[in-house]
């Protein structure tokens, strides 16, 4: 360890940012440190004192449970769990991206630590529709493997035209019927720009690029000489440092910031093998059209820190304690912002000037107030205007959401986002009634009283503080990958709920969703959801418990068994190989996007059904045993798997079962702390 202005710095720490990205700002590194080493003076003992509050609350919640009393919206109002609701008010925010304030489409979440990745979703503004539906089950049947399959490309070309006939509608008749003519639109406005003989349209504040190619081998077999249809697609990403990461230590800190670096300077590459042959991928530059028209090439990028409860050992306070990491990410991903706002990198990020972090994990007013105050102290640091540091909330945990509008009102002139996090939303909520009773099944909290109250209330609690036309309002992950027929089905519902953007796993995925906002005029319904009221708090405080509930033996193991395969599928990748998000295949073999939240609901749901006698230990170390089996067989084909099955020895073993036999005991419930405690333990093997 290093000492920087009283503080011990990891070497690798201290190198990156003193050799690779302070030069380049003109930064003197001393004056820096001195700048960090000042924000932990001020604000690692408010930050220790906000957790306390989590544990005092969750301590009063449990006693009033275990003393048999209700724990309703008095008793919360008595405790400081809920505050007054704020006068009416509307957000100031300032200096807002069109990607975020005036558009609407969706928005992909990427690990940072995968550079292959993070190149994919920033080049995802850009999707084939084509593609898409070529290679995915959104429409019915699949490709014939071995070449291009004719058939499958005809009822492609089709189901294009077919969009665009909805999208971009002619005079009269359709695209499927239009020859070599230049077509003649409905709106003839909607014709915004051309790339030679290739036409851009827009529709609902949305690209759609129709290329003309007859020397393609789709387009010669096509009347118009189309060779594909390109839509705008995934208008913003978040490049994770939280849930989808495992980065446990100063080296993974590095990765992690050297890969934000890279995408702020427009320099980061990736090469790979890719059938059978090196590929290089690199940021795709903007696109340019014949009259001089400019649009993005990329993704407007987000970067989501890390929460306030977890600390790194990437840097030691003056009393030996580990940093709080949270801060720590706001000023290293902050002072790497500043190569895009000083125009020193190869492309543009933010166009406005404006850096936009999410932040998740705060609970109730009093940390957004915090995550405001951080925030103010790095502007000052980096010399910049305030509010130049945008804040995204993530509604996901219980105090967060039933004190929406106040949260919002601590961040009122940084915000640009909120959104649901359904998952560790769940999670939160098994944690805070742990002492309830018994969970109902997790298949059914879907369907619980409390989701649908969620789902609305932030909505509506974000149109009444003003974020429609400023911010965005955001809705959940579609977790399966492999299944876009079903997203087409059910994910229009999320801009049907006036949401402007929603998260989905894939480039491919964004390509298809960004349709769904071609059919909603998500602003329109923005103006039509505004005038409704904000639901009440009572369906949102509804617990999900089992009432008068008894489960045969076989639905006990049916739960577990689902429970326990995916807490072992998703961790022994964390802790044996590092792997924070991945698709992981289900108790089904159905592949589905996991991370740390979804970790959390498992995770505490065998811990409930424990605490209150449903399930036995003997019940759950069975699941574990035989869901141990079933695992290594999923992944028998991976070189780096290590089987956990008979080995007591398996650090991702014992990690899962702690999760689980421990899971009360972790704050708010919360699977960072074993997680990277095991993983310690690993990487020093």
């Amino acid at each position: 360890m290093l000492d920087r202005a009283g503080l011990s710095v990891a070497a690798p720490l201290a190198g990156f940012i003193e050799e690779r990205v302070l030069p380049g700002l003109g930064i003197e590194p001393g004056g820096w440190w001195q700048g960090v080493a000042a924000i932990y003076d001020a604000f690692a003992p408010q930050n220790r004192a906000l957790l306390g509050v989590r544990d005092a609350l969750q301590a009063q919640i449990d006693a009033r449970y275990q003393a048999g009393g209700a724990v309703d919206e008095t008793f919360l109002r008595e405790i400081g769990y809920l505050v007054p609701e704020p006068a009416p008010f509307t957000i100031g925010t300032e200096n807002v991206d069109a990607e975020v304030a005036t558009m609407a489409g969706p928005q992909l979440v990427v690990p940072i630590l995968n550079a292959r990745f993070l190149l994919n979703a920033a080049n995802a503004r850009w999707g084939s529709l084509y593609d898409a539906f070529y290679g995915t089950d959104a429409l019915p049947g699949m490709a014939v493997p071995g070449g291009y399959d004719p058939v499958r490309g005809r009822q492609v070309v089709a189901a294009a035209k077919a969009f665009l006939d909805e999208a971009v509608p002619l005079a009269a008749g359709s695209w499927a019927d239009l020859h070599g003519a230049e077509p003649v639109l409905r709106d003839p406005a909607q014709l915004v720009g051309r790339k030679g003989a290739s036409w851009l349209f827009v529709n609902h504040g949305l690209h759609i690029e129709v290329v003309v190619d007859r020397d393609h081998p789709i387009g010669r077999e096509d009347r118009a000489g189309i060779a594909d249809v390109i839509l705008e697609s995934a208008l913003t990403t978040i490049c994770d440092l939280e849930d989808s990461v495992a980065a446990v230590d100063a080296d993974d800190k590095v990765a992690a910031y050297a890969n934000w670096l890279g995408l702020m300077k427009g320099d980061l590459s990736d090469t790979f093998e890719k059938g059978g042959k090196s590929v290089t991928r690199r940021l795709n530059p903007d696109r340019v059209y014949d009259d001089g028209l400019t649009l993005p090439g990329r993704s407007l990028l987000f970067v989501r820190n890390v929460g306030h409860l977890m600390t790194t050992p990437a840097i030691r306070l003056a009393d030996g304690s580990d940093a709080h990491e949270g801060i720590l990410d706001a000023i290293v991903t902050s002072t790497i912002a500043l190569y895009d706002l000083r125009g020193l990198g190869t492309f543009r990020n933010s166009r406005t000037g404006s850096v936009y972090i999410v932040k998740p994990k705060m609970h109730g007013p009093t940390e957004c107030s915090f995550t405001n105050a951080v925030f103010d102290a790095v502007e000052d640091l980096l010399g910049l205007t305030r509010h130049t540091i945008k804040v995204g909330v993530m509604d996901e945990e219980r105090r967060t959401s039933a004190n929406l509008a106040a949260c919002i009102a601590a961040v009122k002139d940084r915000i640009v986002f909120i959104n649901t996090g359904f998952l560790d939303r769940t999670g939160d909520e098994m944690h805070t009634a742990m002492r309830a009773g018994p969970m109902i099944p997790k298949a059914e909290m879907k369907s619980s009283d409390w989701i649908k109250a969620y789902e609305d209330r932030n909505v509506r609690i974000g149109l009444a503080a003003g974020l429609s036309g400023k911010a965005q309002i955001g809705k959940g992950m579609w977790a399966a990958p492999d299944r876009m027929a079903d997203m087409m089905a059910q994910k229009i519902g999320h801009p049907m709920a006036g949401a402007n953007t929603a998260w989905v796993p894939s480039p491919t995925a964004a390509t298809l969703h960004a349709i769904h906002y071609h059919k909603v005029d998500v602003f329109a319904r923005q103006r039509e959801i505004a005038k409704e009221p904000v639901p009440g708090l009572g369906p949102l405080l509804t617990v999900p418990v089992a009432v008068g509930r008894n489960w045969t033996p076989e639905e006990v193991r049916a739960e577990l068994d689902n429970n326990a395969q995916g807490i072992l599928g998703y961790v022994v990748r964390w802790i044996d190989q590092g792997v924070g998000c991945s698709k992981v295949p289900d108790i089904h073999d159905i592949g589905l996007m996991e991370d740390r939240a979804t970790l959390r609901i498992s995770s505490q749901h065998i811990a409930n059904w424990l605490l209150h006698g449903v399930a036995t230990t003997e019940d759950v170390d069975g699941a574990f045993a035989r869901m141990a089996a079933k695992v290594d067989a999923q992944n028998a084909g991976d070189p780096l798997y290590r089987p956990m099955s008979g080995h007591p020895e398996s650090l991702a073993w014992q990690a899962a079962r702690a999760l689980v036999f421990e899971g009360i005991a972790q704050p708010n419930g919360y699977t960072e702390p074993l997680l990277h405690a095991y993983r310690l333990r690993a990487k020093a093997v």
